[in-house]
This record gives C-alpha cells, structure tokens and sequence, in this order.
C-alpha cells in the first residue's frame, strides 16, 4: 500500500480560512456580517470589507466569554444587526476562539429566529488551505437555497483547482518563501516597450482573481495603447465571462469590460469568468497553442502562475502580481520579467471602475516619451 507523501510545513504566513469565509459571503451580497471572536479578529479584512459596502460587526469575546461562552453575546448581536440595519442577507462567521471553545453558531439563530436568511460558517484558521472557508459558507449558502447545487459543485471545483495551483507554483509551493518587489516597473516597461516598437507580436492576457481584475486590467489596457500606437500586433484576453461566477463576480466582470470597451480595447478571447482564474489558464493555453504559438511575448496580469508553460516557454513573458511571494516561483517557471503591484487589493475595494496601476502609468509615460 502506497505511504501518503506528506506535505511541506509552509512557514510563511498564509491567507486565513475566516478571512476567505468574509470575502466569499461578500461575493454572495450578504448585508451584514458578524464575526463571533474577539474585537480584534480579522480586524484589517473587516475594515476593508465595509469599503465594500458589506457591513462586519462583531461580538467582542474577552476572557470571560473564553471562559463562559458567547451565546448570550451573539444573540445580542444578532438582535442588533436586524433592529440597526434591517438586513436583507445576514452571515455569522466564527473564529479561532468561538470554535475552539465549542460555540454553537445556529442555536443562536434558533433563539432569534431572524425572517431572513442567515449563513452560518463555523470556521476556524487553523485549515492548512484556506479554500476551506469558502466551501464552508458555500455549504451553508446551498443549505439556505442562496446558490443552487450545481453552482456549489461548480465552486467546490474551482476551489479545489486554485489549491492546485497554489501548491504546483504558488505560496504554497514552497517550506519559505521570502517577499520581494519584483523586478523595477521603468526597466521591464523599457523592454515591452522596445518589443512593441519593433513590431513584435504579444499576447496581452488578464487572469485575474475577483475585484483585482479592476486594476490589472488597467496594466492589459495601457500594453493594448501602446500596442497601437506603434502598430505592433497584440492579441487580448481575459477572464471577464460576466455570465458565470457568484452575484458580485458576474457584476465585476460585466463593470470592466464595459470600460474597456469604452476605452476602444478589443477583447479577442474570453476565457472564463472573474471565480474561473485557476482554469482560465489552461483555456489560454489552449488557445494559444492552437493559434498563437509562434509570437514572440507575453504579458500576463494577475495569476500568471496559473497558466501553463507549455505554449509559452518561447515567448519572453512579462509577469504582473499582486504577491511578494509570488516573484520567485514565478521566475523558477521561466519568466523573464515579473512586477509586483503591491497594495493592489485595498485599492480595488469597493470600487465599480479600473483603477490606475503603477505599472501601466510607468507604461503609458514612457510610451507618450517614445
């Protein structure tokens, strides 16, 4: 009988499965959501998340409530957000400290009895991946009838991919992997620069997670100008299928492709939707090997680890991330230029438009200096 090979311990920290549970109830459009801990739990993604426009409340647990529990707490809470803010849509998430003390999240809701839906998520941090916390509220979404069956085996399986992914060339891959800036943006955007002006061919691909696509798009759009400014060929595509994917991935999606539309960019493959990044990957990369194998370059935004190297280990491939983590796996695969966009995420919170990037603004001067 085969022994099971057993995992690195990964020492650098890694996303929480609470924070996952948060953003996942967000992308299903919850109203309210109360984190059952302590005041400081999940502090910074709770505050980003009211940027969101999902409100994140909290039960405060101290040591008296590690000691005699938080339900009459919670029930309080949750008595508050109905009369407060009168919610159409309301999750209770735990935390380290609720679970481990054994809380109960549903009695709660049983004693309140709330005429809305409530999404119950009893997790914890202490998952190795945290995909965990998204399956978890997904469960709990299908058992409330907010999402169908099909929809939550087709996230199951998106999840279990993008773990993959992680695992293959990603932050997981790896027992330590050390932050880095990435290479600096004037010097890699002089070379695309050079590539475009003598008329080189470029796939110019957006794969990008959730609402980070609103400012890498931007990085996809400012290679597209420059593209045709010097009349250089460059073939678009991205993940902005706006018909797949939960309510706030569906509505992102359709968001940015409108402005880029409206900004004269020609999107010529769409291969999946804003949830679809550990897939959409292999869809480009079938593309391309049906089509585009002999150009010369590549920029890929967003997950670039998540498309294979088969059909573009040629190419001189231009890498943008939003992970510190993310630059040596990155060049161990074969990219010759990787950029860091660091503090992407909180910008592209709660926004409904592209947000300028470091990267493209560098892009575009130059370009206007050429």
């Amino acid at each position: 009988m085969p022994v099971k090979q057993k995992e690195p311990l990964i020492m650098h920290p890694r996303p929480s499965s609470i924070v996952a549970a948060l953003y996942t109830l967000r992308d299903l459009d919850t109203d309210v959501v109360i984190l059952h801990g302590p005041p400081g739990c999940c502090f910074k993604h709770a505050r980003l998340l009211e940027e969101d426009g999902m409100r994140v409340v909290t039960t405060s647990l101290d040591e008296s409530g590690f000691v005699f529990g938080g339900h009459d707490s919670l029930v309080e809470v949750l008595e508050k957000v109905i009369e407060r803010f009168k919610p159409k849509r309301i999750g209770i998430v735990g935390t380290c400290a609720s679970m481990i003390i054994g809380e109960e999240l549903h009695e709660a809701v049983t004693q309140v009895q709330p005429d809305v839906p409530v999404i119950e998520v009893e997790v914890h941090a202490g998952y190795r991946d945290n995909t965990k916390g998204v399956i978890m509220a997904l469960e709990s979404a299908l058992a409330c009838r907010i999402i169908s069956e099909a929809e939550f085996e087709r996230q199951k399986a998106l999840l279990k991919e993008a773990t993959m992914v992680e695992k293959r060339h990603g932050a997981a891959s790896k027992e330590y992997l050390a932050p880095s800036r990435g290479d600096l943006k004037f010097k890699v955007a002089g070379r695309l620069l050079e590539l475009i002006k003598e008329g080189k061919k470029g796939l110019n691909i957006l794969n990008a997670k959730k609402e980070t696509a609103f400012m890498f798009a931007d990085i996809n759009l400012a290679v597209d100008e420059a593209a045709k400014k010097f009349g250089s060929r460059i073939v678009n595509m991205a993940n902005l299928d706006e018909n797949v994917g939960l309510p706030k991935n569906r509505r992102n999606a359709r968001e940015i492709r409108e402005e880029l539309t409206q900004k004269g960019m020609e999107l010529h493959h769409i291969i999946g939707g804003l949830d679809e990044y550990p897939i959409a990957g292999n869809t480009a990369s079938r593309i391309i090997g049906e089509k585009y194998q002999d150009f010369d370059f590549a920029v890929i935004t967003g997950v670039p680890h998540a498309l294979p190297m088969d059909n573009i280990k040629n190419m001189e491939l231009f890498s943008i991330t939003n992970g510190p983590r993310q630059v040596a796996p990155l060049k161990e695969m074969g990219h010759q230029h990787v950029v860091v966009e660091i503090d992407l995420h909180p910008k592209t919170l709660g926004v409904s438009h592209i947000v300028e990037s470091e990267f493209g603004a560098t892009l575009r001067e130059m370009s206007r200096d050429a």
